[in-house]
C-alpha cells in the first residue's frame, strides 16, 4: 500500500470501502442485475416512444427557434436510456431501499408517462407539470446518489441537461400554442 494510503499502519476506512464497492460491481449477480436494468429501462422507453411517436398534432404546432430536428430525439433518449439503466443499477447495487433508489423509480415512471401524456392525450401543459417533477427527481436523485456513489450521480448530469432543454421546449409550445 502507498503510504498515503494507510493510516497508523491499518489501511484507510475509505480505501477498503471503495475496493468493496468496487468488487461488488464485477461479480455475475452484478451482471445479470445490469443487463435487466439495461433491458428494463431502454425496452420500456423503446415501446413507449413506438407507441407514442409525434404525429400530426405534434407536427401542426408553432415551435420555438431552437427545436432540433424529430431525429436528435431518436439518438439521444437511447443513450440517456442508458447512461440511466447503469445509475440506476449502480444504486440498486449498494443498497435497493434508498431514497436515491426511490428518486430514481420515481423520474422513470415520470419519464415513461410524458411521451403518452404529450403525443397520446396531446396536453402540453399536463406534460410540463410532468417534466418539472421529473427534473426535480433527477436533481434530487444527483444530489442523493452523490454521497453513495459519484459515477452514477455523474450519469444523470447529461440527463438533467436534456430535460432542461427539454423542458424549454415543452413550455415554448404549451406557450406558442
Amino acid at each position: 500500500m502507498r503510504r498515503k494510503d494507510v493510516e497508523h499502519g491499518k489501511p484507510r476506512k475509505d480505501n477498503a470501502m471503495a475496493a468493496v464497492s468496487a468488487a461488488r460491481f464485477r461479480t455475475p449477480h452484478s451482471w445479470i442485475v445490469l443487463a435487466i436494468f439495461l433491458l428494463l429501462v431502454t425496452g420500456i422507453g423503446a415501446l413507449v416512444g413506438t407507441q407514442s411517436a409525434p404525429d400530426s398534432w405534434y407536427q401542426a404546432l408553432v415551435k420555438p427557434p431552437l427545436n432540433p430536428p424529430d431525429w436528435v430525439f431518436g439518438v439521444v433518449w437511447p443513450l440517456l436510456y442508458v447512461f440511466i439503466a447503469i445509475a440506476g443499477w449502480r444504486i440498486w447495487m449498494l443498497g435497493a431501499n434508498t431514497a436515491a433508489m426511490a428518486l430514481w423509480g420515481a423520474q422513470m415512471l415520470l419519464n415513461w408517462a410524458w411521451s403518452p401524456i404529450w403525443f397520446g392525450a396531446h396536453q402540453p401543459w399536463l406534460a410540463f407539470a410532468v417534466l418539472v417533477a421529473i427534473w426535480l427527481c433527477i436533481l434530487g436523485f444527483i444530489l442523493v446518489a452523490r454521497k453513495r456513489d459519484g459515477l452514477a450521480a455523474g450519469l444523470f448530469l447529461p440527463y438533467l441537461a436534456w430535460v432542461s432543454f427539454a423542458g424549454y421546449l415543452n413550455l415554448s409550445i404549451a406557450v406558442m400554442n
